[in-house]
């Protein structure tokens, strides 16, 4: 949520199977998600841009989060 409309980017390197993507997240949805983990490595899965990012720990379905993407 940002009120002045700023922006920020970030490269990450990654393990990526798939065709290439581009993709933008509300940074605190993506922080909360990926701070309850409890885990340094986590998996995300999405179908395209537009489509919601599910969120879990490396190797495990235990807990599971749910962000959706925004419009670039």
């Amino acid at each position: 949520n940002n009120p002045e409309q700023e922006e920020a980017e970030e490269e990450l390197e990654v393990q990526y199977s798939g065709e290439e993507l581009e993709i933008g997240f509300n940074v605190t949805y993506l922080v909360d998600a990926l701070s309850a983990l409890e885990s340094t490595q986590a998996e995300l899965y999405f179908s395209d841009a537009n489509s919601s990012c599910l969120i879990q720990p490396e190797g495990s379905s235990r807990c599971r989060y749910v962000v959706m993407p925004m419009r670039l």
